[in-house]
């Protein structure tokens, strides 16, 4: 990097754009109002900050990273291109049909998400290829035209083609599209075979639709955006963050837009990761709170959890099988209606009910001024006095407290018969229950009890509610790194250049005749390493495999490592074994009797990490006292109550205050409640600790 040079990273939330400029002098960070309809507009202002704000200019960036919601809000919300689905006959309903089960069993009114591809735009030719590979029923190419004519009529803007059987041989799908591409140009075309080459027609289907369906509004944007930054003199190459915790190429991401869906929580994720492999921490619980939701996932020994699977749109109550299924590399979290923008209501029981609808950028919390008329928490914040109203988002916008005030007054304190700051006060008790609550089931369904994690918490408003959540929780500690509010965007400048590929075959272990498996992780590798190093000239790349596996008959797979070195029996049966440990700690026990079935196989290949610097415990040195204070809530008494106010750009390694205290910064504020106290450690992150009653007296 030359001597002018520096890395630029932008992450696009569903209310906040956050953009953070990395250079040898430090980073510089810049949070802004996304501006949903033009979101490359907002990118624009937030970045113009912060080259200001330090001089520079756009041509000095020597590399720029991206992750956006875009992709999700557009699936969500239902706003992406008119989509066909072409599949083989007597498979046009598996869309409708999904699992064949109920996720709610006792409600007869439990609904969800509707397939992205209504019936009218799903068709059906003749064609049929057998699970080993034979020519059953020749592809029907006329019937293709035919169904191009429908398609062109109906004024379809992007076609998924998804064939039984496909995932493992795909010429069918690959002549279907050479007609279609014929018949219909400027039409975008996705294959299932290369978007999502994994058995599981359902789940296969579904994540091919959702990359068609959102492939012309990604491409529309990435275009704009990397046309206007060039204009504006970017010179350097544009990375999009992935979900699964890697960056890939421009040309990549508008290939399979789909890889995105998670990319902004993704980039939070490895910065909690990278932290707590610096300060040696082996159970970490992320906590991601930003405007419109809150994101928890699990770090064992400084890696993320990750999962092959991820649910989009859940319908019904945010439960697992209420949303469409995409089947790509994630790293694995939870993600609920609980931002500071989510709408409090009462409920028809008389409850206080938080999210999951958020009030997003625009109207935005009633505080905001800009036409929001339901309160949201932080509005509740704001009123409880956890809030600046004239230092919000770096200044940038002015709160109006009397406002949020009255809006919960209205919503909430009427129906209720609640007065002063009780509504705002059980506002905020209810969307950290309903955090609480969804980290609790996301530990427990993989075998983790809560209490044994140490918290990192960053977003916009993650460290307000983090040490009441912890508590929650059963945890006594809690990390906010620095540059907490832009937490995600951080965490993409520390992400390796990566890609990952994924493939189904069927082995047992035990098969003699390895060879189809070896020529198929020899091709993933060589795939891989093209598209990455495409993006990069390291030539020092590294490679991590995974193998996914069952009890021979069980419908669902476990996957554990698979070591370096050529593929043998012998290494199989290791794996076996690493399996049977993972499966007696997820469910209690293991089949021996039963043979155990390899279904699908990962191999990953990324540049190099940075090197890691440790932080040590932090030693406290100085016990600060506030130079102000600002009433504020503290939920251990239940009253409002006077809180130490500090800047933390002032404070120092080795600094310590004891709580009531609100420590603030650009753009987050850390809470930190009666019975806890803060210290600042080497990295300049703040450490909150629940002290006992013994030390709490003492140090009064």
């Amino acid at each position: 990097m030359g001597e002018g040079a520096c890395r630029l990273a932008v992450d696009i939330g569903g209310t906040f754009t956050d953009v953070v400029l990395w250079s040898a002098e430090g980073q510089t960070t810049a949070k802004v109002l996304t501006t949903a309809q033009a979101p490359e507009q907002g990118v624009l202002t937030a970045v113009h900050q912060v080259l200001n704000k330090t001089g520079r200019l756009l041509s000095d960036v020597s590399l720029m990273i991206h992750g956006t919601t875009l992709a999700t809000n557009a699936l969500i919300e239902r706003k992406g291109a008119i989509t066909a689905f072409l599949t083989s006959d007597g498979f046009r309903d598996i869309l409708e049909m999904g699992y064949e089960k109920r996720f709610a069993h006792y409600d007869l009114n439990a609904a969800r998400a509707a397939p992205l591809v209504p019936r009218s735009l799903r068709y059906t030719v003749p064609e049929r290829m057998t699970a080993d590979g034979r020519v059953q029923v020749p592809l029907d190419q006329g019937a293709v035209r035919e169904v191009a004519k429908s398609l062109e009529s109906a004024g379809v803007e992007a076609i998924a083609v998804g064939f039984i059987h496909a995932y493992a041989y795909g010429r069918h799908e690959q002549m279907a599209a050479e007609i279609l591409q014929a018949e219909l140009p400027g039409v975008r075309i996705c294959l299932s075979s290369d978007v999502c080459p994994e058995m599981r027609e359902y789940e296969r289907f579904s994540t091919t639709c959702a990359n068609a369906y959102v492939q012309p509004l990604m491409a529309g944007y990435l275009d704009r955006l990397s046309n206007l930054l060039i204009h504006e003199g970017l010179h350097s190459p544009l990375y999009l963050m992935m979900s699964g915790g890697g960056l890939t190429t421009l040309d990549q991401a508008v290939r399979y837009p789909v890889r995105l869906i998670e990319s902004g929580p993704a980039g939070g994720a490895l910065m909690s990761a990278r932290l707590a492999s610096a300060r040696k921490l082996d159970n970490v619980l992320s906590f991601d709170m930003g405007g419109t939701t809150a994101k928890i996932s699990l770090i064992q020994n400084g890696q993320p959890d990750r999962s092959a699977t991820f649910e989009v749109a859940r319908e019904y109550r945010d439960m697992k099988g209420s949303g469409l299924p995409v089947r790509i590399p994630v790293i694995d979290m939870v993600e609920i209606g609980a931002g500071g923008g989510s709408i409090a209501r009462v409920d028809t029981l008389g409850r206080i009910g938080v999210g999951p609808n958020s009030a997003g950028s625009k109207p935005g919390p009633v505080s905001y001024g800009m036409g929001g008329e339901e309160p949201t928490v932080t509005d509740a914040d704001l009123v409880l006095g956890r809030l600046d109203s004239r230092r919000f988002a770096g200044g940038g916008l002015q709160l109006d407290e009397q406002a949020a005030r009255t809006a919960l007054a209205v919503a909430i304190g009427e129906p209720l018969a609640l007065d002063e700051y009780w509504p705002a006060a059980g506002v905020i008790e209810m969307v950290e229950e309903n955090m609480a609550n969804a980290a609790r089931v996301h530990a427990v369904e993989r075998g983790k009890e809560s209490g044994e994690y140490t918290m990192i918490a960053f977003g916009g408003a993650a460290p307000l509610h983090a040490a009441r959540l912890a508590e929650k929780l059963g945890m006594d500690r809690v990390i906010v790194p620095p540059g907490a509010g832009v937490g995600s965007a951080i965490g993409f400048l520390q992400a390796p250049v990566s890609y990952q590929v994924v493939r189904s075959l069927r082995i047992l272990i035990g098969t003699e005749d390895l060879s189809p498996l070896i020529e198929l992780l020899d091709q993933m590798l060589d795939e891989a390493t093209q598209i990455v190093v495409a993006g990069s000239s390291t030539e020092s790349l590294k490679h991590a495999r995974e193998v996914a596996l069952r009890y021979l008959g069980q419908g669902h797979e476990l996957s554990v490592n698979l070591p370096d070195g050529p593929v043998t029996a012998q290494m199989l049966e290791l794996v076996r074994l690493d399996f049977e440990s993972l499966y007696r700690q997820v469910y209690g026990l293991t089949m021996p009797d039963i043979a155990v079935e390899c279904v699908s196989w990962s191999v990953t290949v990324m540049t190099p990490a940075a090197a890691v610097t440790f932080v040590h415990e932090p030693a406290r040195k100085q016990l600060l006292k506030p130079c102000e204070t600002r009433s504020t809530y503290d939920p251990a008494d239940g009253v409002m109550a006077d809180a130490g106010l500090y800047w933390r750009a002032k404070l120092n390694p080795g600094d310590w205050l004891v709580g009531p205290a609100l420590v603030q910064e650009d753009e987050t504020v850390t809470f930190v409640p009666s019975g806890y106290t803060c210290s600042v450690d080497e990295g300049l992150a703040l450490v909150v600790d629940r002290e006992s009653t013994d030390a709490m007296g003492a140090m009064s």
